[in-house]
This record gives structure tokens, sequence and C-alpha cells, in this order.
């Protein structure tokens, strides 16, 4: 079981009634609750969604507070600072006076920063430490007054060729308020890639389905991501650069496996970070399973870190990879699939 909900099954004592658990993780947490607590998730990553789900919990996948009245909640703090203040915001909008806010994260986490953010709507208390995690309670004495959702949002321009785009990002989404480097990386080469049906793989704030749509009116392109803001922000970003939503089509997926088929490319600037932890599990099987979800002759372009060994993978299950550029610490990698579709 996570560390985080070990420490709340510390402190379930403190629970009562229907309590929203935030950003809870993959784990039993809400089979280990006393009777006198009905639990509930809500959560904007889709594969932790569907694991919820698969063990028959109360979950729901979306970016908004859910349409239900609660008598407690508990945040697992995010990574972002940003993100957590728009949590925090949603709770204090559609929570009621004197209910209690519990909040939960690992030191390492910024567990005590993100005690701070709440001291805005009252007196925080520290209920328990254990297990590199600390739990705080908040007794709601300021309510808000639900904001909409473009005040949350930022933007900002980037020149690619001939091409201005207009990039619009949401509180936690990867690079929210500037051209992060791989991608900058990658951009000129897109140019180059199949025209069709294509698929943007960790989608973010929608620069490379805004990018390959703006290249051909002809292509179709499926922004694929786990987390919910992401996907909107892609929305909203092809929104604001006049792209129909029939040619950017945002889909919610658990990983690679999940991803349309009979693509003629899939793109990516793949995550690589789960929470504060790193992990290239996903980008490793992006590597190893693309090949099985584009046509014969389809293409595969990545930029990826320089360090990461994505290239001897992508050999193996494409039988080659290409380096298109390496600079700035990153690589373009391409591989096109041969006759063998299925890949290894």
């Amino acid at each position: 079981m996570d560390p985080r909900s070990e420490v709340v099954l510390r402190q379930q004592d403190q629970l009562k009634g229907r309590v929203l658990f935030i950003h809870a993780p993959q784990d039993q947490l809400l089979t280990e609750l006393k009777n006198s607590v009905e639990g509930c998730i809500w959560t904007w990553n889709f594969a932790d969604h569907q694991a919820h789900l698969a063990q028959g919990f109360d979950s729901h996948f979306s970016i908004e507070f859910p349409a239900q009245a609660f008598d407690q909640v508990v945040i697992f703090v995010p990574k972002s600072k940003e993100l957590l203040n728009y949590i925090i915001h949603q709770v204090a909008s559609h929570m009621q006076l004197g209910q209690s806010i519990f909040l939960v994260g690992e030191k390492k986490g910024g567990v005590e920063r993100a005690a701070k953010q709440l001291q805005a709507y009252g007196k925080t208390l520290k209920l328990d430490s254990a297990r590199h995690c600390q739990f705080w309670q908040l007794v709601l004495q300021q309510q808000e007054t639900l904001k909409p959702l473009e005040a949350w949002l930022k933007t900002y321009d980037i020149q690619v060729g001939e091409q201005q785009l207009k990039i619009c990002a949401l509180p936690g989404v990867f690079s929210q308020d500037h051209l992060d480097v791989g991608t900058a990386v990658l951009l000129p080469y897109l140019n180059q890639v199949k025209s069709g049906k294509l698929a943007d793989f960790g989608c973010g704030a929608g620069i490379i389905s805004c990018y390959l749509a703006k290249l051909n009116p002809l292509n179709v392109i499926h922004a694929l991501d786990v987390d919910a803001f992401a996907l909107k922000s892609t929305a909203l970003t092809c929104q604001h650069n006049a792209i129909p939503e029939s040619q950017v089509q945002t889909q919610a997926v658990t990983g690679i496996q999940d991803a349309p088929t009979d693509l003629d490319a899939l793109v990516s600037n793949p995550p690589f970070h789960q929470g504060i932890h790193t992990s290239y599990t996903v980008s490793e099987d992006l590597c190893k399973q693309t090949k099985r979800h584009l046509q014969v002759q389809g293409e595969l372009w990545i930029v990826a870190n320089r360090f990461l060994n994505y290239p001897t993978l992508i050999e193996q299950h494409f039988g080659h990879c290409d380096t298109k550029a390496d600079q700035q610490g990153f690589k373009v990698l391409y591989a096109c699939a041969t006759a063998n579709r299925q890949g290894n």
C-alpha cells in the first residue's frame, strides 16, 4: 500500500461520513476504511481511474469537483503547486464552513509547502508524521466563489516555421508557461512526418497535435494522454488556433495499449514522471509496442533525453532506429514499420 494511504489509515478515526479522496493512488485504501466512512475518489489520472473502477470504487475522472455533497475531503498532494491551488479552490468552492479538509503527502513531495497553501482558508494542524509522510487538517473557515476555468489558463505564443501558434495550458500540465526544450527540438522535423491518421502520445498542452493539424488540414490527429488537464488543454489550444474538433480528437488512455490502430504515424515527447517519482515504464512500453498500432510503412517519431536507451529498444522492435537530430541534450528518433505488423 502507498505510504500516504497508510498514514491516512493511521488517522482514520478522524474520518466520518461521505469522504472524497482527491488524487488517491492505486491501492486498497478504500477497502480498509471503517464502515462509518463512505469513500469516493476524484482523479484526473485515467490509469488511476480505471484501476479504481476495477476494484469497484466510486471514482470520478474529471478536472472538476464531483457534483455530489461530501462531509470531508482528503487531498493527496499533487506535484504541481499551481495544480494544488486549483484543487484547494475547487474544494473551498464546494465544501461548507466548519467541514474538515485533510492533506496528506510525502515530505519530499512538498507536503509542508502544501499545508501553507491551505492557511488562507483557516487554521492548519499537523495530525501525524510517519512513513516519510505528513497528515494535516484544516477546518474550513473561508469559502471561495468558483472561478471559471479560463481564470486558471496560461497562454503563450510559439513560432514554428511560418506557423504562429497560441498554446493554452491548465495547472499541472507539462510546460504550462513555456515551450520545453525537447518539443522545441522535435518541432522542425514534424513536416517530415507521414500524413494521414496520426497520434500524439502524451499530448500535454497540444503543441504537437496543433502543429500537425496546421501542417496538413487532411491530417486527423488522435491526441492521447492519461491526464484530464492535458486533454482539456489540448482541446483549448486547438480551439484557440481555429482547428476543428473533427481534426484533433482527444482521448484518455492508460498507456500505449489504448492507442488507435492502423496509424500512419505516432509522434511523442513521452512522459517519464509518475507524480514526484521518475518512471520510464510508459515510454519504454511506447518503444516496444508502437509498431502494433502502425500500418505497414507507418512511422514512429520520438524526442527523448540523450542519455535514455530508447534507440536500442526501438531497434529491437522495428529493426532499425535513425537519429534525426542530437542537440541540446535531446535526440529525435525515427523508425518505420516493416511488413511484420505485430512486432515483438
